[in-house]
């Protein structure tokens, strides 16, 4: 194939490189991303068929895998644009580790400087679905770690609380709000304790599910008194490690 044009996208997937690369092996989880239908068959010479949900279909061959790092596969439509039939260019992807997740580098290798172009959006707004679609599996038990995170706050007991810590967060996380600017489980904890201290009797829980986009939750709380009414409400924003514990706390106090 003669395809001197080509187009390259670079983004940061919040979730491990293997996790990340399951999407190009398991046609289940690319249908998750493509759309109902689609499927890839990740060897040498294995198809791949994308089913856009307007009914576009894309068809192609796979070039070549490096397990967890790269995959190439031909790609080009099955009739609705004759400029690019089935299996007419290039797409390459690499994957490399990140201090936050993922590093995902996309080429992708066309015959005319149009259909290039073209591509440039469409590849912007897939990956953007890429990335939400990872997080959204890899993240799927962030709301049981911030229960925990909500449950460490009350706990009296030092070790108990240093436990709970440690489960749902990072060794650094990071606290900020109105009344903190904390790093590491040791800091917390003591800020906790005093919290407890000038506020006993109060508890914390979130209110309704967090929402989660690629690696960072928003998290809405309410504050209670011994007699279970409402004192205080905030909300949280809080970004997730690629391990799923809590990396980092902005508290916001909303009443």
């Amino acid at each position: 194939m003669d395809l001197p044009y080509s187009l390259s996208r670079t983004i940061v997937i919040r979730a491990p490189r293997e996790i990340v690369f399951r999407y190009f092996t398991d046609s289940e989880r690319f249908a998750a991303w493509w759309g109902e239908g689609s499927r890839i068959d990740a060897r040498p010479g294995g198809a791949v068929e994308i089913v856009y949900p307007n009914a576009v279909v894309v068809r192609g061959e796979v070039q070549s895998v490096d397990p967890g790092r790269s995959i190439a596969f031909t790609y080009g439509y099955d009739s609705t644009q004759p400029e690019l039939p089935a299996g007419s260019s290039l797409v390459t992807v690499t994957l490399q580790d990140d201090p936050a997740g993922t590093r995902l580098e996309l080429r992708h290798d066309l015959p005319t400087e149009s259909m290039r172009d073209q591509h440039v959006p469409g590849w912007r707004f897939q990956l953007a679905q890429f990335a939400n679609v990872v997080c959204d599996e890899h993240y799927a038990a962030a709301a049981g770690t911030i229960d925990t995170w909500f449950e460490a706050w009350v706990e009296a007991d030092g070790a108990r609380r240093a436990e709970l810590l440690a489960r749902c967060t990072t060794p650094d996380v990071t606290m900020s709000d109105r009344h903190s600017c904390l790093t590491g489980h040791d800091d917390l904890g003591q800020h906790i304790a005093m919290s407890q201290m000038h506020m006993p009797g109060m508890t914390g829980e979130r209110d309704g599910e967090p929402s989660q986009c690629q690696g960072t939750a928003l998290v809405d709380w309410h504050v209670r008194d011994a007699e279970g009414n409402i004192k205080a409400r905030g909300r949280n924003v809080m970004r997730l490690a690629t391990d799923g514990r809590i990396a980092a706390v902005t508290g916001f106090w909303l009443a």
